[in-house]
């Protein structure tokens, strides 16, 4: 079969298995890879994730164009290297309310709407549009289209999807519908035995649904026996050189390299009919190794709201683990609760207070990640004062900015109320407040989202430098609440430097404190377009400037040559960094290291 003749889908129930699609991309083939994510991993009614709970679903994923998105989208973007829109997410939300407004404009010519076939043909019929956008720059449409279909089979809500599918590979035929089943073998630590079981279970109940897997990828925490897989594959109806074993590796980085080495990609392609293509990997091996070999620490202090689930902060901590790379550091985090830095804490529970100090003191640097609701902003507060105080490196991101502007006014030029609105809707000094667009009777999509432009007002700073001396930027947003500009030149004659702003000069972007090694707040989420080998400009930043790497305003700019680094821009000045010349580290925004 040809490429650019197939129809092929494959569904993945796992972020880690999708990994495997680097595998084809990397090909100097005509193989083009668009990837469709059918996210369902815990299906609900709600049409996006913008008004979840971070406790329930971990954080809430920016796109491009605004889209609130699961988290999972976030480690397909960062993995590929690819831009998402928000038609790429799937929601049981989404489908019932296309359908209904059919329903409603009277599309469906007055017959009765049912699950079947209305659901699932609009199921369908949605994937079949969406695989046709391009998601990797290139024109045309691709050749293969990538599902995840998440949740547990038997699940309830899952089931409309299920037929969808099955219906799908029904009428695409053979050679254009591979799937894949990702499921438990766990192993019992009393014997260590790995327990085929649940495997056996779950693929009885998808062929009763009408789905017969292709391949079996199976997670453990370690590698599968042989006899394991020979049993699976006797009980299951897969051939065993079809049964992945997807066991624990030093870093996600490896599961790339576990795919290749296990030859699943032939497997895909074997079942899809296509050409087998070996898959160039050199890069993404040495970064992984590179991982691996890392011994010298940096210590940064992540202090939120949500530090009970780490899931709360993916984007933050895969932006800091891509610089920390990139700077050849070991990243060590400590998760530091901001309630627990108040006063209150100190005589509710003095050794919660304690722990959470010395954590806090103990940081080469400090991050405060965005956030909604007043619970734990004054010890927010408190942190951004001790780094500030200490000149030790700090990046406030988005409330983390806005806390940070507070607690200089308060302890500079001496407004003691002065809060966010907020927190305080009477407050006499307000340096955040509502943005006047926002809607007050509607939560769900009404913030300001999306990639906007930040334009930079002074030249000389280090956010600049870092972004390569470029005029402007373009960063994803989520926010209702800004710094409040009548109280900009008060801020900035006593000492703060509103660096970069919008397009209408009104609205403050990024804010510096000159004098300090490294304290930088932006009401943007730069997390969101860090990728593996192209770190954050800003969360380079922080790390080089905890890492002693980065000398004040002497930001030096990397020379490029032929697409390759010919020399790193930060060195400590005793010891010469060890950078990898032939990797470029980037952002997408100009930034190397």
């Amino acid at each position: 079969m040809e490429i650019s003749a197939s129809w092929a889908s494959l569904i993945v129930a796992s972020k880690l298995l999708f990994s495997l699609s680097i595998n084809l991309r990397k090909q100097e083939s005509q193989l083009s890879l668009s990837r469709l994510f059918l996210f369902y991993s815990d299906p609900y009614l709600n049409t996006d994730a913008g008004t979840m709970s971070p406790f329930e679903h971990g954080e809430v994923f920016v796109l491009d164009d605004g889209g609130e998105v699961d988290l999972d989208l976030g480690n397909y973007e960062r993995f590929l290297d690819i831009t998402l829109t928000r038609d790429n997410n799937i929601t049981t939300g989404k489908i019932y309310q296309s359908v209904i407004n059919k329903e409603r404009k009277g599309d469906y010519l007055g017959r009765t709407v049912q699950v079947v076939p209305h659901i699932t043909d609009a199921i369908q019929d949605w994937i079949e549009r969406v695989a046709r956008i391009p998601v990797d720059g290139k024109e045309g449409p691709a050749d293969v289209c990538v599902i995840e279909l998440g949740g547990t089979i038997g699940d309830i809500e899952s089931m409309p999807f299920i037929e969808a599918l099955g219906q799908f590979s029904y009428r695409v035929g053979a050679g254009n519908f591979c799937l894949i089943h990702v499921s438990l073998v766990p192993v019992l630590n009393v014997v260590g035995e790995q327990k085929t079981k649940p495997t056996q279970h779950s693929v009885r109940g998808l062929r009763s649904l009408g789905l017969m897997p292709d391949i079996l990828a199976c997670r453990s925490a370690t590698e599968l026996d042989e006899n394991v897989k020979a049993k699976l594959s006797q009980f299951c109806h897969v051939p065993i050189g079809n049964i992945i074993s997807l066991y624990d590796v030093p870093n996600i980085w490896r599961v790339p390299l576990l795919l290749k080495d296990q030859k699943a990609h032939n497997a895909i392609l074997k079942v899809l009919n296509l050409h087998s293509v070996e898959p160039a990997l050199g890069e993404w091996t040495s970064r992984a190794r590179l991982c691996d070999m890392l011994r010298e620490p940096v210590r940064i202090a992540m202090v939120g709201k949500y530090t009970g689930l780490q899931d709360s902060y993916l984007s933050v901590m895969k932006a800091l683990l891509h610089a920390s790379v990139a700077c050849h550091r070991k990243l060590l985090v400590d998760w530091v609760p901001s309630s627990d830095l108040e006063d209150a804490t100190a005589k509710e529970n003095p050794k919660a207070y304690q722990a959470a100090w010395m954590l806090l003191k103990g940081a080469d640097g400090v991050l405060v990640p965005g956030g909604f609701g007043d619970r734990g902003v004054q010890g927010k507060i408190l942190a951004a004062k001790y780094a500030r105080e200490k000149k030790i490196p700090y990046l406030g991101i988005c409330l983390g900015m806005q806390i940070a502007v507070i607690e200089f006014a308060r302890s500079i030029l001496q407004l003691q109320d002065a809060n966010s609105t907020e927190f305080d809707p009477n407050t006499q000094n307000p340096c955040v407040i509502f943005m006047p667009e926002g809607s007050k009777t509607h939560m769900g999509g009404t913030m300001r989202l999306g990639t906007r432009r930040t334009y930079f007002h002074v030249a000389d700073c280090i956010s600049a430098k870092l972004y390569g001396n470029k005029s402007f930027i373009d960063e994803r947003h989520r926010h209702r609440y800004e710094v409040n500009p009548k109280m900009v030149k008060q801020l900035e004659a006593a000492g703060l430097s509103f660096t970069g702003k919008d397009e209408s000069g009104e609205r403050m972007e990024i804010v510096e404190l000159p004098g300090h090694p490294f304290f930088v707040g932006v009401q943007f989420h730069p997390e969101f377009k860090s990728r593996p080998g192209k770190p954050s400009a800003l969360f380079l930043g922080l790390i080089a400037a905890a890492c002693k790497q980065l000398l004040g305003k002497r930001v030096k700019t990397p020379v490029i040559s032929n697409g390759t680094v010919t020399k790193p821009p930060y060195r400590h000045p005793d010891k010469p960094a060890k950078w990898q010349v032939d990797v470029i580290y980037s952002n997408g925004n100009g930034v190397h290291c």
